[in-house]
């Protein structure tokens, strides 16, 4: 598991292969991370957006921005966490992914990017 705490946001990731989804043979590649936010801070906070970056083996770079997680931008008040499960597609075998959050103070309406660590992505046939 990768942990990283930013301005008092806590993020860890755990991803895993998705061997029944994948076929290697066709080059698909099903990767899931769990993810759990946990507010640290003295302060109410929202997730707004996510900002992805994906580096595949062959030098592939995907850029994916959006709204919240999920379909959800969810408010964590001091000492409160939330969790999701998504996925990731590659053409390779192996890649990596971090990003960035962008957060909402509620109580004063500040933003701020809280950094997400940098996970690998491997099925288990290629850890060594």
């Amino acid at each position: 598991m990768e942990t990283l705490i930013t301005n008092g946001i806590k993020i860890s990731v755990q991803p895993y292969y998705v061997a029944e989804e994948s076929a290697p043979i066709q080059q698909k590649y099903i990767h899931a991370y769990r993810i759990v936010i946990e507010n640290k801070s003295h302060n109410t906070v929202q997730l707004l957006d996510r900002h992805w970056i994906i580096i595949e083996s062959n030098g592939l770079q995907k850029e994916v921005k959006g709204q919240g997680v999920v379909g959800e931008q969810p408010i964590l008040n001091p000492g409160e966490k939330f969790e999701y499960s998504s996925w990731c597609p590659l053409v390779t075998d192996f890649g990596k992914m971090y990003g960035s959050y962008t957060m909402l103070r509620v109580d004063d309406g500040s933003t701020f990017e809280v950094q997400v660590p940098e996970f690998l992505l491997h099925p288990p046939f290629k850890m060594n």
